[in-house]
């Protein structure tokens, strides 16, 4: 069946995968959907997270990182639901999380395991563990779960799948499946427990879904709970597959349900499926079963009966949710797709009318869902029905009849006709009975019914059904109701929006503020000179009220501003007038300047305040400045003078005003002006006022220094040498100023003004001033504080000069509270200039004990010592020392001055541990080098020590000192070839310093240094100073390898002599290092001294290259040895023959590794053979064995192999066959292999000898894949197919083998052979899947006739992806497309057929492939293709692929194409989705076809195009209708005036009328009753009053129809307007007598209860008072009673109601 055509409608709404969900995470587990709002994920890779899909932007996922084992979103509501299991144990905690508020709402830790759950009501969790059922609600804080029911053992190991619960919460249903029975173990078994909460007992059944739903039956007005299960179960051997449907709670004396059971029929290969899900549409009461593979089912809730059954999904569905806005449902899938289902309200009725013939049920279930396409047969009924005289069946089926097709005048008119019974309801009174239990009258049925209701004077029903709605207003049925209640008649006029009688009853109630409002609001144009005249002489301020609600109208004011002000001037109304103009001209347009004057001049001249605040608010802009601003002087409104002033002499003029000007407003003025303009004000001021005005001025210059300058503002105060306002300025913009001169000129006014502090404020915190220019302004200045010089000196450095001036003035206290408080860091300059003034050494001494220890000392000696007054220092140092001071400043400067006075200072330089020794030693160096010497020693100063000797020559000091020292460092520094006193210290080192020492430790250091130092001729001196000259160092052992090591490398000559005197050194260390340097006869003579003969027979070999003397050397010693190292030397020279004689006179074995590697190469195999013959003796190796065999084999001894293979032996035999093998020494090979059994090697030297029957026998004891294929393919070379063939049968079995046999056959040309052996193969009990692929693979290349045929023969058994390859290289597309299809590659099928067409393109075939492709853009592609080579079968593609479509994609690409006409069939049918592309281009195609009605069908049912487009195309088309459409367009639109004049145009005057009744503007409605008087259409005025009742007002009506004497057509809506409002007002005294009712009442019992208290207190013995009563006061008595409402509420005023109330 086409998928447009199907009852059922597919839908993918989103693809899970689309919004970022890993496919892994698309399980029953992990994914829940609870309504069909949210979808939430549960990810737990690359990290936990859970992820929200909202449904209504499923785009912009959110995902937050969440750790749970299940995660459940509230049906409804942002709330979210989480389980995780407790770590350790088998608990489960719940939480509960409102995500819009970020917080938590409940938490609870459940003491088992949750195996299920599952949101049942918005507001509760049902929760399902291994044995129980628990419900928890949302609401309070602290409830925790509470247990429902137990399971049943049915469901005992079942895994729970749902968990329902009915509307009314009363039943509970749990769903689980098992795995079935033994016999049939694939269908899974399902089991249900149904629970009732009242009864408290639950019902095991077999069931593997259910679901609850509400059912009225006929009869009974409570709804019935019905619950539907589907079953699928195995018994006997036979499979039985049920739907049930069955009431749950019967109600006792009421209609009940009939049970209904239907057949599931699976097709045969789904024999295995089973329900997984149930749905039940409360819209339209279907069912839906989904099974797990994708089958869907629909059936009637009713009647049980079976509508559809298609396949939705390809993959298997695992979760469903119900779609209740659509009445479908939700489906997800193991691919991730989101699908929807929905019922296809264009074709179920005739779908289940037609193809399933079922009549009453597509009338049934075409009125339960208002669903057209029943309409034939609900005519045909009601005729029966009628025919039957069932009058009460014909009218309930005439009101619920779909679409309400019956609900026609023909109808009203059949119930008319009928004659009434005595006795008897009439039936035409049944029938609108019966509408009016089912819902709203329309508009005929509503004057029929109105007419019936009115004549018999039953007005109260009408307004009933009017306030119920269940009446559609018009201009007719105000008319009628006109006759008896005008106000009800107002009510129907304004709701039927009969615009002209809704304004004149409104004038006959002289409304006129209703009038404006309605006018508006339907576009009604009134008088309304007129109507503000009116208004004026009664209610000037309502008259303003009026003039603005007119002014506000849209489209502008209908009376011009000037004319409406006259009006209000003429009767001296200013002040209503101002009011007035001041709301119309907020906008300040420039049109309006005439007005902003007038508003102006009129308030100027009466009210000046009023004007001034116009003017204050900036309102206007546009109106006659220099007029204002004369007005504003004369008033005394001199700030307003100035700002409308635009010359500078009137500035001027005005501006000297200043005692009748605010302050604050003349210097915002001054920021009006330009800056040249303001500095003339400002003189002006000054000069005519300076002490009065300077304030404003320096205000002024504050607020604007930026736009005058603040030089000009400067130079302003400087001209009038005012430094107070040069103060006060400057005072306020130094904060934001940084230039220095600003900072001295304030520093400056401060000081002129006698702002002490301020200057030191400024002096203390500016960092900007000009300091040198600061210093010497307060230096002239003399201010009595010295404070601000002060801080100038201190921060900037003019310590000395500030020293000097307070010196020289005689301030000596500042100079010790500078010293003392302020900086002591500074002392020493101060000491430093006092010194210089030459003040007194005792006010120095004191000055400087008074700051003592924060006085630093360092500086203070510099400024001494400068000055050669450093003893001046003696008793504050000695002072700092005897206080314990350990400042290395204070020991410096006393070790200098005991230095300078000479008292032992050697015994100061060597004990006092605190100077610093650099510091003393420099002073000491020009006074005396010894004592720096000592200074630099005593704090191991190596630089300084070294400088001062070498400078004073007092290199034994220095030598001294370097060798106690032992510092590598110094020694490098000495020695370094740089030094030009180097030779003077080490000459001092040899002879003075290194002799005297006794430590070995510094000789070492100082060997170590000249070693390090390069310097090997010095060295040798120092050690034959030290070593051959009997010191205490001679026999050292160290020493004498140092001296013969340097002798070898600085002077070799020497080495020789020291070998022989020496005996205590390293023998063979020395030997490796004169063999080093190349001295070979040395290290010969070493090695010879200390009887080391292989290292001596060594040098002869390696390094005097002599062999002859190496033999004769070994001929002397007689060493094994030796003789070894002669023999390997000869071995490396090449002389082999002479090394194995020399290894055997050795009797060494060890090397004959190197000994056969040497034979190989020289090819001497008999001198070989006696050299292993030797070894064996000696050693048991496989090596050596093996190689004897292969020596043999070279001299061709084949005896002697054989003779020795039989004796005992460790040979490797297999490694000397493949040898032997590989060196094409076959015979031997032969004899091992024979020897060792080695078939396949045997095969393959055979098969080398060309004796191939041997090699294939040979093969067959190895039976070894290697050996059959190497035998095999030497057969083929050698053209010996039959012995190829065995062969080879036994190598393709083997999968790894075959693609080598194959292309070693394809490369020799024997393609018949290969197919031949492949097909030998195919019959083979292991043949495998390798074969019958290579089979094909070899069909396609050479015999591609046979080639389908085995594809269909053996699709299982090929690797269809290779077999691809090779066909797609073969261009044998059907068979391409044949494989793909079975390898379920529908995406390369699909590409193939239409990349080749011709040979592979059927399309039937075709519409199966792309069903099923996975690639959307393949979809496109198809429709390409269809275009260009098929578009006669175009539909049917489209039909097949609608579900999977981007509708707009493809209309877009039909029109490119212009073919859109082509699709016509396939737009219609997915029409439905209401895409706006499908839309459009239907609706132009209908254009374009001028068929009108299905125009305006497909306008009503789709909304989703561009409709203003839509209309104004076809606004001027030929035809009427469709130029009705394009006013219909229009009205759906809201552009109601387009709409109606387009009607005019066709004298559509119904449709003008709807059109504005249904806008609900008062304006439109009074415009079209003009219209239809201009036009002398009275019935249409009257039938306006009637349609546009709600809009028109009454005066408006009323007064068009007096002026146009069309009272008549009027008199009937304003009967009925006048009825509607005196059926209020009863309404209201109906209310109020019920209110005194209720008040006498609640009197009365106020009195009952006081009575019974004043009866208490009778009976309270006399003595004791009685307790206070409520109500009473504190003395006993009684309080005032409460109050009583006296006469009638207030009314409110008689007249219309609000208008927002209809």
């Amino acid at each position: 069946m086409a998928a447009a055509n199907a009852p059922i409608t597919m839908k993918e709404v989103l693809t899970l995968p689309s919004v970022g969900i890993n496919q892994q995470f698309i399980t029953f587990t992990n994914v829940t959907m609870e309504s069909d709002k949210y979808i939430c994920v549960r990810e737990t890779a690359p990290q936990n997270s859970v992820v929200i899909i909202d449904m209504s932007m499923p785009m912009q996922p959110l995902r937050r990182p969440i750790t749970a084992d299940s995660a459940l979103m509230n049906p409804d509501s942002r709330i979210l639901a989480l389980k995780a299991q407790v770590p350790g144990t088998t608990q489960d905690h719940l939480q509960i999380f409102n995500i819009e508020a970020k917080a938590k709402l409940k938490s609870h830790q459940m003491p088992e395991q949750v195996a299920f759950w599952k949101w049942i009501t918005l507001k509760m969790l049902g929760l399902v563990t291994q044995n129980s059922v628990y419900h928890w609600s949302i609401e309070g804080c602290d409830s925790e779960p509470v247990k429902m029911f137990d399971r049943t053992a049915n469901l005992a190991n079942n895994q729970i799948i749902n968990y329902k619960c009915s509307p009314n919460e009363k039943w509970l249903v749990l769903i689980g499946i098992a795995p079935g029975p033994p016999e049939r173990a694939q269908l899974v078994k399902g089991n249900m427990q149904l629970f009732s909460v009242d009864q408290q007992r639950s019902q095991a059944l077999e069931a593997h879904a259910a679901s609850f739903a509400q059912f009225k039956v006929p009869g009974n007005e409570n709804p019935s709970i019905l619950i539907s299960f589907a079953s699928k179960s195995f018994n006997a051997g036979q499979i039985t597959s049920k739907l049930h449907v069955i009431e749950l709670g019967a109600q006792p004396g009421k209609p009940s349900f009939t049970k209904k059971q239907a057949d599931l029929f699976f097709p045969p290969d789904f024999a295995d499926d089973f329900p997984v899900a149930m749905q039940v549409s409360h819209k339209f009461s279907l069912i839906y079963v989904i099974t797990k593979l994708g089958l869907l089912f629909v059936y009637d809730l009713e009647t049980a009966s079976a509508i559809y059954r298609n396949r939705i999904s390809p993959d298997p569905i695992f979760l469903t949710s119900e779609a209740s806005s659509v009445g479908g449902f939700y489906a997800i899938n193991r691919r991730g797709q989101v699908l929807l289902a929905t019922v296809n309200e264009a074709t179920i009725i005739p779908f289940i009318s037609g193809q399933l013939n079922n009549l009453e049920l597509a009338v049934n279930l075409a009125k339960r869902g208002n669903l057209r396409g029943a309409e034939e047969l609900v005519v045909e009924r009601f005729k029966e029905l009628f025919a039957q005289t069932k009058y009460k069946e014909a009218a309930e089926l005439a009101a619920e009849s779909p679409q309400g097709i019956l609900r026609t005048p023909d109808t009203v008119a059949k119930f008319q006709s009928v004659p009434v019974q005595a006795g008897q309801t009439p039936p035409l009174l049944q029938y609108f009975g019966t509408l009016l239990t089912k819902g709203k009258l329309n508009s005929y049925e509503s004057l029929e019914l109105s007419r019936l209701v009115v004549n018999q004077n039953k007005k109260n029903l009408l307004e009933n059904w009017l306030a119920e709605d269940k009446l559609e207003c018009s201009e007719e049925l105000g008319d009628l109701v006109k006759t008896v209640d005008n106000d009800l008649a107002l009510k129907i006029y304004i709701k039927a929006r009969a615009t002209p009688k809704v304004v004149a009853a409104f004038a006959e109630r002289k409304e006129f503020d209703k009038i404006l409002i309605y006018s508006k609001q339907v576009g009604y144009t009134p008088d309304y000179m007129f109507l503000l005249q009116t208004i004026l002489r009664t209610d000037p301020q309502g008259a303003v009220n009026f003039a603005l609600m007119m002014s506000q109208m849209e489209g502008g004011c209908p009376v011009d501003f000037n004319t409406i002000t006259d009006l209000f001037l003429q009767r001296n109304l200013i002040r209503e007038a101002t009011a007035f103009l001041l709301d119309v001209l907020k906008p300040n347009l420039p049109e309006h300047a005439f007005l902003q004057t007038k508003v102006l001049e009129i308030n100027l001249v009466t009210f000046p305040n009023v004007a001034d605040a116009i003017l204050a608010n900036g309102m206007f802009s546009h109106y006659d400045r220099p007029r204002v601003a004369q007005l504003c002087e004369k008033a005394g409104l001199f700030i307003q003078s100035l700002k409308h002033y635009s010359e500078l002499p009137d500035i001027k003029r005005v501006i000297v005003n200043t005692h009748a000007i605010e302050p604050q407003a003349l210097v915002e003025f001054f920021g009006t002006l330009s800056s040249d303009w303001a500095m003339e004000c400002m003189k002006d001021l000054l000069l005519v006022n300076l002490r009065g005005n300077l304030q404003i001025i320096v205000q002024a210059c504050k607020e604007y220094c930026e736009q005058l300058g603040v030089d000009a503002c400067i130079k302003l105060f400087e001209q009038f040498k005012s430094y107070e306002g040069l103060y006060f300025f400057l005072g306020s913009y130094l904060s934001m100023s940084e230039d220095p001169e600003i900072h001295f000129k304030y520093i400056e006014a401060a000081a002129k003004t006698g702002q002490i502090k301020e200057v030191e404020r400024v002096t203390r915190e500016s960092n900007f001033y000009d300091a040198e220019k600061t210093k010497n302004f307060l230096m002239e200045a003399k201010l009595p504080d010295a404070r601000p010089l002060i801080n100038v000196c201190d921060r900037f450095g003019f310590v000395p000069d500030l020293t000097h001036y307070l010196y020289t003035n005689n301030m000596l206290r500042y100079i010790e509270g500078y010293v003392q408080k302020v900086n002591p860091g500074n002392a020493p300059l101060v000491v430093g200039q006092l010194l210089d003034d030459e003040c007194p050494e005792d006010f120095i001494k004191g000055l400087i004990l008074s700051v003592r220890s924060l006085l630093p000392v360092e500086p203070l000696v510099d400024e001494c010592e400068k000055r050669n007054r450093l003893r001046l220092l003696t008793q504050f140092l000695e002072h700092l020392v005897s206080e314990g001071s350990q400042d290395v400043h204070v020991h410096n400067a006393l070790g200098k001055i005991i230095i300078d006075s000479n008292n032992n200072p050697e015994h100061f330089l060597t004990t006092n541990p605190y100077y610093d020794s650099r510091v003393v030693g420099k002073y000491c160096e020009k006074r005396d080098p010894t004592l720096a010497v000592v200074a630099y020693r005593r704090g191991q100063c190596d630089e300084e020590l070294v400088n001062v000797t070498n400078k004073n020559s007092l290199f034994k000091l220095q030598a001294r000192y370097v060798v106690e020292r032992m510092d590598g460092d110094l020694w490098d520094k000495v020695l370094m070839e740089e030094n030009e006193y180097r030779r003077q210290l080490i000459d001092q080192v040899v002879s003075t310093a290194l002799p005297e020492s006794q430590s070995p430790e510094q000789v070492s250091a100082a060997v170590k240094a000249f070693m390090t130092a390069d310097l090997p001729h010095e060295l040798i001196e120092l050690l034959e100073k030290i070593v051959l000259q009997n010191s205490a160092f001679s026999g050292n052992f160290n020493l004498q390898n140092l001296l013969i090591l340097t002798a070898i490398k600085a002077d070799p000559s020497r080495v020789m002599d020291y070998i022989n005197r020496l005996d205590n050194f390293d023998g063979p260390a020395v030997g490796e290092v004169a063999v080093e340097a190349q001295l070979y006869e040395e290290a010969f003579a070493i090695f010879k001294k200390f009887n080391l003969n292989v290292q001596a027979v060594d040098v002869l070999l390696d390094n005097v290259k002599s062999i002859e003397r190496a033999v004769e050397f070994a001929f002397r010693v007689e060493e094994d040895s030796v003789w070894s190292q002669v023999a390997k030397a000869q071995l490396r020279e090449g002389l082999v023959s002479d090394a194995i004689e020399s290894f055997i006179r050795a009797e060494d074995a060890t090397h004959f590794l190197e000994v056969i590697r040497a034979t190989e190469d020289a090819n001497v195999y008999d001198d070989l053979v006696r050299y292993l013959l030797m070894v064996r003796q000696k050693v048991k190796e496989p090596k050596v064995d093996s190689e004897l065999i292969y020596a043999y084999a070279k001299i061709d001894r084949l005896g002697e192999i054989e003779e020795f293979i039989l004796m005992p032996n460790v040979a490797n035999l297999p490694n000397v066959g493949d040898r032997l093998y590989d060196e094409a020494l076959y015979e031997a090979a032969k004899i091992i292999y024979a020897f060792i059994s080695n078939w396949g090697k045997l095969a393959v030297t055979l098969v080398k000898l060309q004796q191939f029957q041997g090699a294939v026998d040979a093969a067959r004891k190895a039976n070894s894949a290697k050996t059959w294929k190497e035998v095999c393919f030497a057969c083929v070379d050698a053209e010996e197919f039959r012995l190829a063939q065995i062969c080879g049968l036994n190598v393709i079995i083997q999968v790894d083998d075959l693609e080598e046999v194959s292309e070693f056959y394809q490369n020799r040309g024997c393609f018949n052979e290969l197919i031949s052996l492949m097909e030998s193969g195919l019959g083979l009990e292991r043949a495998h899947m390798g074969i019958f692929t290579e089979l094909g693979v070899l069909y396609a290349r050479y015999r591609y006739e046979k080639l389908m045929e085995h594809i269909k023969l053996f699709s299982t058994r090929l690797n269809i992806p290779k077999l691809i390859r090779a066909c797609d290289e073969q261009q044998h597309w059907q068979e391409l497309t044949y494989l793909y299809i079975q390898y379920d590659e529908f995406d390369n099928a699909a590409t193939t057929v239409m990349n080749h067409s011709p040979e592979a393109w059927e399309h039937m075939q075709f519409k199966d492939i792309v069903a099923k492709v996975a690639n959307v853009e393949l979809y496109y592609k198809a429709v390409h293709f269809y275009l260009q080579e098929h578009p006669d079968l175009i539909n049917d593609l489209l039909n097949v692929l609608a579900l999977r479509l981007d509708h707009t994609r493809v209309v877009d690409i039909m029109r490119k194409a212009g073919q859109l006409r082509l699709i016509k069939p396939y737009m219609v049918a997915v029409q439905s989705n209401n895409v706006s592309a499908v839309n459009e281009a239907l609706n132009e195609i209908y254009v374009e076809e001028e068929d009108y009605d299905r125009l305006r069908e497909s306008i009503d049912l789709h909304d989703s195009f561009d409709q203003i487009g839509l209309a104004q195309k076809i606004e001027k088309h030929e035809l009427v209708e469709m130029r009705r459409v394009a006013a219909y367009i229009y009205k759906k639109a809201g552009r109601w005036k387009q709409s109606i004049a387009l009607s005019k145009k066709d004298n559509m005057y119904k449709d003008c009328m709807e059109t504005a009744s249904q806008s609900g503007e008062h304006d439109l409605a009074e415009q079209l009753l003009v219209y239809f008087i201009e036009q002398g259409k009275k019935e249409c005025f009257a039938t306006c009053l009637f349609v546009c009742y709600d809009l028109i007002r009454p005066d408006v009506a009323l007064e068009l129809a007096w002026i146009n004497n069309m009272l008549d057509f009027a008199f009937p809506y304003l009967l009925q307007f006048i009825r509607e409002y005196s059926g209020k007002v009863d309404e209201l005294i109906k209310d109020k007598l019920e209110a005194q009712k209720e008040v006498k009442a609640k009197e009365q019992e106020d009195k009952d209860v006081m009575s019974q208290q004043n009866m208490y207190a009778q009976l309270l013995p006399l003595a004791l008072p009685a307790p206070p009563m409520p109500g009473m006061g504190g003395g006993g008595g009684y309080g005032p009673p409460p109050p009583m409402g006296g006469g009638m509420p207030p009314m409110p005023p008689y007249g219309m109601p609000p208008m927002g109330g209809y």
